[in-house]
């Protein structure tokens, strides 16, 4: 039951931080060189947008068939083997070729071995006189989960280039993203950049005669530049737009239009510079999202790794693609198939509901204490009082966002604080009618009460804390509060109470305790 000096100073000290860090949230910084952190407030509490996207797997086995007939296509070339007939079957999985002699049939078979060999992904047989390669369901069950983590970090980097503040992006089963946008009523251009794939590539135009029918190896695409007329481009991309490093919005300076600018990193500046050298003369498409923004003629070699995209561009169309570009690809387009708009009005009421409900069950729970406990009630008020400003304090450092569940995590935890002063108390009360001195009871209610404490506490703070790591959206923000409000109330029930109980005996020396 002593406190030295410096434990003292150090137990205000705390208290005193945590007043100083609440303030931010009450008032306006005085200056911007402050670090100023408040509690931001979720989407329940300050209105914005909800979207719910899916990721196409359709589309996602349709690129990896591409892929893959681009590579079995090179890897007959390099072994010197014909094919012809190339078919996909994207319900199916397959994607099947006749050798270019059925004598050939094997010796194809054997070629494409490498690509069968790495993960099962890919298997290969003869099917009478057509070959058959089938992709694996669970490898591509695997490639969608990667590409829906994938698909999180792109739509979290384009968000954050429009200045949103705090957006929450989580997974929903196993092709779904939860988008929650707070503060944002209209979610439009943010629907625009998310639905958008952003995959751009760099192809070469087949020689064709004329006409809708694209020849062999290529396919009729809409011309953005020329009213949606259809241009023949080749299936296979010269230069992919994963090679980019860099794009932004500019202005060119030969027509004063807004265009893209862009560079390549060193394998796409080396592609880039190959096809262009050795297509002097012929069209080169750029597609974005199998549409082609423009197709100009290849005049001069550009080894430089670097180019610029013009098409009609407005300010801000240019500035959305670069960040789209800047952001990557997405690995397969993103539908919304929910979206939900919360008025702020809606949350001022939320806010208020809550602040009320927080404030009755505040003034409920002192009037408890100081009535069954009278003094060491105050005192545990005044504990409680700090608990609430430390739990503030330390959403407010780490610039938590606070949702209605975590309102009820706060009211939760005031009410678990109070179990622990309780214990406290009526530990005292039982040594006292046991007929210990008032240093005594105190001592012995203490020690006897702190065990019991300290275990209810830490296992909820373990069943909390693996709320918070496997919980989603506010159930985590549930959980988040409830682990900061344990921290906090084993600070203010064996620490703060304490103090101000000592202190009182030390400056009092009653002969009977008030309880």
């Amino acid at each position: 039951m002593y406190y030295s000096r410096p434990t003292m100073l150090g137990v205000l000290g705390v208290c005193f931080l945590g007043l100083l860090l609440c303030l931010p949230n009450f008032m306006r910084a005085p200056s911007p060189k402050l670090p100023w952190h408040q509690i931001h407030l979720g989407l329940d509490l300050r209105g914005g947008s909800y979207l719910l996207l899916r990721l196409d797997q359709k589309s996602l086995v349709d690129d990896r068939l591409q892929g893959l007939e681009d590579q079995a296509k090179q890897t007959l070339i390099e072994k010197n083997l014909g094919y012809r007939d190339f078919r996909k079957d994207d319900a199916a999985r397959t994607l099947s070729f006749l050798p270019r002699d059925a004598s050939e049939a094997q010796a194809s078979l054997a070629a494409l071995g490498s690509l069968t060999s790495t993960g099962n992904e890919v298997t290969a047989a003869l099917d009478h006189d057509r070959l058959v390669l089938t992709l694996n369901e669970a490898a591509l069950k695997q490639r969608a989960r990667e590409a829906v983590s994938q698909s999180i970090e792109i739509v979290r980097r384009r968000i954050d280039a429009t200045g949103a503040v705090d957006p929450e992006i989580t997974r929903q089963g196993d092709d779904r993203i939860v988008v929650e946008l707070p503060g944002i009523s209209d979610p439009e251009h943010v629907k625009r950049l998310l639905g958008t794939t952003a995959k751009m590539t760099f192809r070469l135009l087949a020689n064709s005669a004329g006409g809708s029918i694209a020849p062999p190896g290529a396919t009729m695409l809409p011309d953005l530049s020329a009213d949606n007329a259809l241009l023949p481009v080749m299936d296979h991309v010269e230069v992919d737009g994963a090679a980019l490093t860099n794009a932004g919005a500019t202005i060119d300076q030969q027509t004063g239009e807004w265009a893209v600018s862009f560079s390549f990193n060193r394998a796409g500046a080396s592609a880039f510079a190959r096809t262009t050298t050795q297509n002097v003369g012929r069209r080169f498409a750029i597609v974005l999202d199998n549409k082609v923004i423009e197709a100009p003629v290849i005049r001069t070699p550009i080894t430089q790794g670097n180019g610029q995209i013009t098409g009609n561009f407005s300010a801000q169309t240019a500035t959305d693609l670069a960040v789209m570009l800047r952001a990557g690809a997405l690995p397969a387009p993103l539908a919304v198939i929910e979206q939900r708009s919360i008025g702020p009005s809606l949350g001022a009421d939320s806010i208020r509901a809550g602040a009320i409900s927080l404030g009755i069950g505040f003034v409920l729970v002192i009037l408890f204490m100081a009535l069954f406990y009278g003094r060491f009630g105050l005192y545990a008020n005044v504990a409680l009082l700090a608990n609430l400003v430390l739990m503030t304090a330390i959403l407010s450092l780490f610039e938590a966002t606070l949702t209605l569940p975590g309102m009820a995590g706060m009211l939760l935890t005031l009410g678990m604080a109070v179990d622990a002063n309780i214990l406290i108390n009526e530990r005292i009360r039982e040594e006292v009618k046991r007929g210990r001195t008032p240093l005594a009871a105190m001592q012995a209610g203490f020690e006897r009460a702190s065990s019991t404490i300290i275990d209810s506490n830490a296992t909820a703070f373990l069943a909390h804390v693996m709320l918070f790591v496997f919980g989603t959206g506010p159930v985590r923000g549930f959980a988040l509060t409830i682990t900061i409000g344990i921290v906090t109330t084993l600070f203010t029930t064996m620490l703060l109470s304490r103090l101000l109980m000592v202190r009182w005996y030390a400056l009092a020396r009653p002969t009977e305790l008030p309880v």
